[in-house]
């Protein structure tokens, strides 16, 4: 028992002072009783500027991106790469991104559209919404009036229309061009510029010149006129497939008239090209150089230039040389490349591994929709995404997906407005759409709310781990 006298001295001094402090013993516990202590905590967004995307799925709280608005602070890059199988809303995000960044009135978007059916592009619907005409480029109906891009359209200067003959033969080739080819291409687009004055220099123009060299080209490298027609005839049989060929028709004729490249949404329907033909790479080298020289000019709009099916760029060196270049350009001139892939293998064990590295390099921004376990752990092996991030890849639910800006990664629920809704889910797009999205109204709430609790357990039991780590 305690002294009577100390008890007396205790309870006088509590009376004047107030309660004192009492010595408490240690309780020993597991990490799982003590879990109470850590109280759900969420990961802070990225402000509260820009377009809505939708809600982050552990603290409910809504998620807003813009990567306009965060360059230069939270971004060393505004391009955006974008990761997914089919069926799981890679779609859907890039529609109802695009319409809301239009509601800003200094933004403009192209759309390279590589996918549709019943003749039109998926993005169609949209285009026809907005007033606007999509860009088709379609090899069957070029010669009977169809959209014509001219690759050696004034508008690109003389040095572009250079670089985009040379990109074109190489896809073509498979290979770059050596000296000989080089030089003998180069006297031939000369001339063409120097001699044709009184309209639009055409690509039969450079095949005509290439077969038919003048002299004042060999005398100028004191060769003969036969080599220099000998090395350029390799390149003359490649341009003659664009005049001649499976693509003629397309670029093979001065820029059709009425393209209109100051309109806020400009689509470029490639959707009746073969994706696996050498037509749709030396078609991106085409479209990606002429929007260089005739679309991205330093007038203050943020420009987004959103590529579907982009492996077709990244696969070829040629191609993703040219739009490594783009990028590097646009930063300047507020351009965000938005490239949409299936598997990041599609790139990363291609032909042109080194310059998809750089590509990927440059997105600070990556959105990965569900993939399958082994590729999950490929693309995070590749993006350096935390572990825990990698293993719920797998579980993701159509219209959720990993967000990874920069280094803050969040699990995002995509969300789309009624408005949207017809816009965004047509019956070309079903193989992009999520059958959730489709459902009625009380059976979508029914299954958020068993997203929203199975990303409560899944929280948990993330902090479960940590405080074991912790502990240990």
């Amino acid at each position: 028992m305690r002294d009577p006298l100390s008890a007396l001295s205790d309870a006088f001094t509590a009376f004047l002072f107030g309660k004192v402090e009492t010595t408490r013993l240690p309780v020993r516990t597991s990490t799982g009783q003590a879990q109470a202590v850590y109280l759900p905590t969420a990961a802070p967004g990225l402000g509260d500027s820009g377009v809505i995307i939708g809600r982050e799925v552990y603290s409910g709280k809504g998620y807003i991106y813009d990567p306009f608005q965060l360059y230069g602070q939270q971004l060393p890059a505004p391009h955006w790469l974008v990761l997914g199988e089919s069926g799981n809303g890679k779609s859907a995000l890039e529609k109802t991104y695009v319409l809301r960044q239009l509601r800003f009135r200094d933004r403009q978007v192209v759309v390279l559209d590589a996918q549709g059916e019943d003749g039109v592009g998926e993005w169609n619907l949209i285009a026809q919404e907005l007033g606007l005409t999509p860009i088709r480029l379609d090899p069957t109906s070029a010669l009977n009036g169809g959209i014509r891009l001219n690759p050696l359209d004034p508008a690109i200067t003389t040095t572009g229309q250079l670089a985009l003959l040379r990109t074109i033969i190489e896809v073509a080739m498979g290979r770059g061009l050596d000296e000989r080819s080089g030089f003998a291409l180069k006297v031939a687009h000369a001339y063409v510029n120097e001699t044709i004055t009184d309209r639009q220099p055409v690509l039969t123009d450079i095949v005509d010149q290439l077969r038919h060299p003048e002299p004042e080209s060999a005398e100028a490298m004191n060769v003969d006129i036969d080599d220099v027609r000998a090395w350029g005839l390799d390149v003359a049989l490649v341009l003659d497939r664009l005049v001649d060929g499976d693509l003629r028709g397309m670029f093979d004729g001065p820029t059709s008239f009425g393209i209109d490249l100051d309109a806020p949404l400009i689509v470029f329907d490639l959707s009746h090209i073969d994706r696996n033909s050498i037509a749709m790479p030396i078609l991106m080298a085409i479209v990606g150089v002429w929007l260089e020289h005739t679309w991205i000019r330093p007038d203050r709009k943020k420009r987004i230039f959103l590529v579907e099916e982009a492996w077709h760029i990244i696969n070829s060196p040629f191609v993703a040389q040219l739009f490594q270049r783009l990028l590097k350009f646009g930063r300047r001139l507020g351009l965000s490349f938005v490239a949409v892939v299936h598997h990041l293998s599609d790139v990363v064990d291609g032909a042109a591994a080194r310059e998809a590295a750089a590509i990927l390099k440059m997105a600070s921004t990556r959105t990965i929709y569900a993939q399958k376990a082994d590729e999950a752990r490929a693309t995070g092996r590749v993006l350096g995404l935390p572990r825990w991030a990698v293993e719920i890849i797998p579980t993701l639910t159509p219209g959720i997906a990993v967000w990874d800006v920069n280094g803050n990664v969040q699990v995002v629920k995509h969300l789309i407005t009624e408005a949207e809704r017809p816009l965004v889910f047509t019956d070309r797009a079903m193989t992009e759409s999520s059958a959730t999205d489709l459902l009625p109204e009380d059976v979508r709430a029914a299954d958020l709310e068993a997203e929203q609790r199975a990303a409560r357990i899944e929280h948990q039991q993330r902090l479960n781990e940590s405080s074991e780590s912790t502990v240990a």
